[in-house]
């Protein structure tokens, strides 16, 4: 997997599920679904992101429910999510649906919202391209980066004959 390089979006401590992919989005079509991330906290945020655009966050990123909040994120155009720690059953989902959510100790410091950021894979680095700072990260397990270089879970086992055809 290449480099990943976006805009980056600073979020605070412990940025729940019901926060990425509230309530509403139950009974919403799933193209809105996404326009709804973070709105509680962030009004209008969700129309102001880009694609491949990255999320900075505090600790406990993603904390709370199983919600497909990870899924919410990647469909509005998120490449990745970064933050100084990030709940385990979020970032297995995340890793499921296809979308990089990394730990690294520092990042909230280290990055200025607004700012383009490039996480380096390969020297598990990232830094922010326009202040200069960095910080390192450990690497996800190979098996977890196949996952998401072929865009998730259902892809990988769809390749390997484990599961049938989409209806």
């Amino acid at each position: 997997m290449n480099n990943i390089t976006g805009k980056a979006w600073v979020f605070g401590d412990d940025i729940n599920t019901d926060l990425i992919y509230p309530q509403i989005c139950y009974t919403l079509p799933e193209a809105e679904k996404p326009f709804h991330a973070m709105e509680a906290n962030r009004p209008g945020w969700a129309t102001l992101v880009e694609a491949g655009d990255i999320i900075i966050g505090g600790k406990n990123f993603g904390t709370g429910s199983s919600r497909p909040a990870a899924d919410n994120l990647k469909k509005l155009g998120i490449s990745c999510i970064i933050a100084e720690s990030v709940n385990g059953l979020f970032l297995r989902n995340a890793v499921n649906t296809g979308i990089m959510a990394i730990e690294a100790s520092g990042v909230h410091d280290a990055v200025d919202e607004g700012d383009t950021i490039t996480v380096d894979l390969e020297n598990c680095k990232i830094t922010d391209m326009v202040n200069k700072r960095s910080v390192a990260f450990m690497g996800l397990p190979p098996f977890l980066m196949e996952i998401i270089e072929n865009g998730g879970i259902i892809n990988v086992l769809r390749a390997k004959g484990l599961l049938g055809k989409p209806l």
